[in-house]
């Protein structure tokens, strides 16, 4: 894996590239003179966690042929005050709708977590992670 991480302005706007050729602005809080022009660098680590755990999840659920019709989750991340200031607690709602079998959902969270997902794994030693599970109808 190869990333570029280029500076666009004189404060703390940068943008990723990867290899695909695909970009993601990354930017600092307002209270340190970023200027909101991107996401915060422990924002996409949160949402890498939720990302790579529906990877796994969808792949599990859609070769168990369960019907997902709308698919989302929500992150209620808590970060350590001292520094460095590393999540303390992650908690991810999973909600789907259609015609799913939450214990196959549940079961298949915890295959996730336990064997697949890789950013699970890197937070899973220093950060309490939760999560619960909600079906819409």
């Amino acid at each position: 894996m190869k990333l570029t991480l280029n500076r666009i302005n004189d404060k703390f706007h940068f943008r990723a590239k990867s290899e695909s050729g695909k970009e993601i602005d990354l930017d600092a809080s307002e209270k340190i003179g970023g200027e909101n022009a991107g996401m915060r660098p422990m924002e996409l680590v949160a949402t890498s966690l939720a990302g790579c755990s529906s990877i796994d999840l969808l792949n599990i659920l859609y070769k168990q042929r369960q019907k997902i019709d709308n698919y989302r989750v929500e992150i209620d991340a808590t970060r350590h005050e001292e520094l460095p200031s590393t999540f303390e607690h992650i908690h991810l709602k999973f909600i789907l709708k259609g015609e799913i079998d939450i214990k196959k959902v549940e079961s298949g969270i915890q295959k996730t977590f336990d064997k697949y997902c890789s950013v699970y794994k890197i937070l899973e030693p220093t950060c309490k992670i939760t999560h619960e599970v909600e079906i819409e109808s």
